[in-house]
C-alpha cells in the first residue's frame, strides 16, 4: 500500500520507529492531493508551506527525544468551517472568500498541540448547509469511488479527502448528519459525538442546539484516538459539558458478547434500497454471530425527525446567521443607503441554499406562526429524546442504516430540495436527542459504491460505540478496501 492508504495508527507505529518522517509522509500526502485534487476537489485551500513547517517541527522535537502524542506527525484535513488563525475560513461561500480569523478554534488548537499536521482546508456545502457538497460557492467535490457521484454532505470535502488520501484524518462537523452521512457514501469512518463532548468554540455556527464537531477517518480505532485529541471540557463553549475523556481506542476489544442491540423497524422500511436494507440486516446478523442479541425496537416519532429538523435548524440558522450584514468582517455590496446595502451584501453573497433555510426559518420563527411550527417542532423534539431514552432502557445500542441509499450522481437532486433533505433521514434524529452516532462501511451496492451502517448510543456512550464498531470490524473487511480512481471516467 501506499503511505496515502495507510491508517494513523499504522503510519503512526513508523513514525515512532524512525521508519518514516513526519516531512517524508506529509510530502506524501500533498504529491497525492495534486495528483488527484483537480478532480476530486476536496480543499478550498491547501497548506503546503504550513504543513511541511509543522512536519518539519514535529521531526526536530522527535529526534531531540521528546515524548509525543499518538497521532504526531499525521496529516489531517480541517473543515473550512472551523476557524484557523492566519489561514482563511471561508464557509465555502462568498461572503466569506476573504475572512481570516485571527484565532484558531479550540479543536484546530487541539489539532496543533497534538503535533497532527494540517495539509488545509476542506470543501463544504456552504455554512454546511447541504447533503451533497454541490452548493460549495467555490467547487463541488466528487466521490472518491465514482467521480461522477457525490461524496455526501456537508462535510464532503472532508470525508473525500481522507477516502482519496488526500488526508490520513480529517475534521467535520455534524447538525444533521453531517459526518455521517459523507463517511457513509464515501467508505469511511465518521462519529458525530455526543452534544457538549467537543467544544464548539470556534465553529462558524449553523444550528447551535444541533452542531458537533467530529472526527472523520479510515477505520474506529483512528477514530477513537481523533476524537480522544479534540474532545473535553473547553470553558469558552457554555454548552461544553465537563466530562473526562476515556482512553477509547485504548479500550477497543471486539468483544460484545451479550450486548443488546436494537435494529430501528422506522429506518429499515419504505426508502429504503434493498442494497442497503440487505447490508444491514447482514450487520445484524453478524453482531449475533458475535455474541450480541439483535432485536427489531420502534422509534414511533421516528418519521416525524426531518420535519422537525428541517424547522429547528432553519430557525436557529435565521438568527446565526444575521451578523453576515457587510458591516464588519464580510462581502459588502456599496449601496446609496444602509438598508440596501444589508439586501445587496445578502443576495450577493448567500448562496441558493442558505437563502432558502434563512427564509424557511424567519418564517418559522415570525408573529403567528412561532407556536404552529417552531414551538411544535421542538415538542416532537423532546418526544423523539423520550423514544430513545425508552429504546435504551432496553437496548445498549440502536442499529440502522446511515443513509437510505448509496452515492447519487452529481445534479441528481438538486432541483428538489425536499428529495435531498431526505438523504438525511436516518440521520438527524441523534441531532435533535443529542446522542453520539457512529457510521462504519458494512458493504457494497452492485455499483461498488460502499454503504453505511449507523450505530447510535446514550449520551457519553462513544466509547460503546467504537466497541461495537471495531467488532464489526473485526470480523468483515470492508474498511480495508481503497477507491481505485478512475480520474479519465470524469
Amino acid at each position: 500500500m501506499n503511505l496515502y492508504e495507510l491508517t494513523a495508527v499504522q503510519l503512526a507505529e513508523r513514525l515512532r520507529q524512525r521508519d518514516l518522517s513526519a516531512v517524508e509522509l506529509t510530502q506524501a500526502v500533498l504529491d497525492r492531493i495534486d495528483s488527484v485534487e483537480a478532480v476530486i476537489g476536496s480543499f478550498v485551500t491547501v497548506t503546503r508551506e504550513e504543513a511541511l513547517s509543522q512536519a518539519s517541527e514535529i521531526d526536530k522535537r522527535r529526534a531531540a527525544g521528546e515524548e509525543l502524542g499518538p497521532l504526531a506527525g499525521i496529516p489531517v484535513a480541517i473543515k473550512d468551517n472551523l476557524n484557523t488563525k492566519g489561514i482563511r475560513t471561508t464557509c465555502a461561500s462568498k461572503m466569506l472568500e476573504h475572512f481570516v480569523p485571527p484565532y484558531d478554534a479550540e479543536v484546530v488548537r487541539k489539532v496543533r498541540q497534538a503535533g497532527m499536521v494540517s495539509v488545509g482546508k476542506a470543501n463544504l456545502d456552504e455554512f454546511a448547509m447541504g447533503s451533497s457538497t454541490e452548493n460549495s460557492a467555490f467547487k463541488k467535490t466528487t466521490n472518491p469511488w465514482d467521480t461522477r457521484r457525490v461524496p455526501g454532505g456537508s462535510s464532503g470535502g472532508s470525508a473525500a479527502a481522507v477516502a482519496a488520501g488526500e488526508a490520513i484524518l480529517s475534521l467535520g462537523s455534524d447538525t444533521g448528519g453531517s459526518i455521517r452521512q459523507p463517511a457513509a457514501l464515501c467508505g469511511v469512518v465518521g462519529m458525530k459525538p455526543t452534544y457538549g463532548r467537543v467544544s464548539r468554540y470556534g465553529l462558524v455556527a449553523f444550528a447551535s442546539s444541533l452542531d458537533q464537531v467530529g472526527p472523520i477517518t479510515r477505520d474506529v480505532r483512528d477514530n477513537a484516538l481523533l476524537l480522544e485529541a479534540i474532545a473535553g471540557h473547553d470553558p469558552q463553549d457554555s454548552t461544553s459539558l465537563p466530562d473526562a475523556v476515556p482512553a477509547w481506542a485504548a479500550g477497543l476489544t471486539g468483544d460484545i458478547r451479550g450486548m443488546r442491540i436494537g435494529l430501528i423497524a422506522e429506518l429499515m422500511g419504505e426508502g429504503v434500497s434493498p442494497a442497503v436494507r440487505e447490508a444491514v440486516q447482514r450487520a445484524a446478523e453478524t453482531y449475533e454471530k458475535l455474541g450480541a442479541h439483535v432485536e427489531e425496537v420502534s422509534l414511533p416519532m421516528a418519521e416525524h425527525g426531518i420535519a422537525a429538523y428541517y424547522l429547528v435548524a432553519t430557525a436557529e440558522a435565521s438568527s446565526n446567521l444575521a451578523r453576515y450584514d457587510g458591516v464588519k468582517y464580510t462581502l459588502r455590496v456599496d449601496a446609496p443607503d444602509l438598508l440596501t446595502m444589508y439586501m445587496k451584501t445578502r443576495e450577493e453573497g448567500f448562496g441558493a441554499e442558505v437563502k432558502r433555510r434563512i427564509m424557511l426559518g424567519t418564517y418559522a420563527l415570525s408573529s403567528g406562526y412561532y407556536d404552529a411550527y417552531y414551538k411544535r417542532a421542538q415538542q416532537v423534539r423532546t418526544r423523539i429524546r423520550e423514544d430513545y431514552a425508552r429504546a435504551f432502557e432496553r437496548f445498549d445500542v440502536l442499529l440502522s442504516p446511515t443513509t437510505p441509499d448509496t452515492a447519487f450522481r452529481l445534479g441528481e437532486k438538486t432541483a428538489d430540495p425536499l428529495e435531498m433533505y431526505l438523504t438525511d433521514v436516518a440521520t438527524v434524529l441523534a441531532n435533535l436527542a443529542g446522542i453520539p452516532a457512529l457510521s462504519i462501511p458494512c458493504g457494497f451496492d452492485g455499483n461498488g459504491l460502499p454503504i453505511g451502517l449507523q450505530l447510535q448510543g446514550p449520551a457519553l456512550s462513544e466509547g460503546m460505540l467504537y466497541q461495537v464498531g471495531y467488532a464489526f470490524e473485526q470480523s468483515t473487511e470492508f474498511h480495508r478496501r481503497r477507491p481505485m480512481l478512475a480520474i479519465a471516467a470524469k
